[in-house]
């Protein structure tokens, strides 16, 4: 069942349970499905995942700036939009298991210095794309380097 399928199903049991969060958060997932479809990359596993974890960064910083204006409901509304499409994204890493996959990869690159980042970078979001947000990876590689 592909991702668009998957939408679907779940659009229509949001729609029948009267769950509006929900229903809202799922059709601005069909919508970025739709635009990656109709764009010349096209659909496809990595676009996908890239393009829900664009949107879950997006409402995070909604959320945030809403709670810094004093605006709560306004910031639960984008954060249970946060929970729904998440749950379409492949598991996240755990803080540990992000450091041992950086360690690993500061290895096989040989880096040891914090002049080497943008080798560990390049590296790290590519193998770690989808596993983990790419401002988790680069803090851990920052202190990682440091030595901290």
């Amino acid at each position: 069942m592909t991702l668009e399928e998957k939408i679907n199903a779940e659009i229509k049991a949001a729609m029948i349970a009267k769950q509006t969060e929900k229903l809202n958060a799922l059709r601005a997932i069909k919508s970025e499905i739709l635009l990656l479809k109709s764009s010349e990359k096209g659909t496809s596993d990595d676009a996908e995942t890239k393009a829900l974890m664009k949107m879950v960064k997006q409402r995070k910083e909604s959320a945030d700036i809403y709670k810094e204006q004093n605006r709560p409901e306004l910031a639960e509304a984008e954060l249970v939009q946060v929970g729904v499409i998440e749950s379409f994204l492949p598991k996240q890493m755990s803080p540990e298991e992000l450091t041992e996959a950086i360690k690993a990869i500061m290895a096989q690159v040989g880096a040891s210095t914090p002049a080497d980042m943008g080798k560990v970078m390049g590296v790290a979001t590519k193998q770690l794309a989808g596993k983990a947000e790419g401002r988790a990876i680069s803090e851990t590689v920052k202190k990682l380097l440091s030595g901290n």
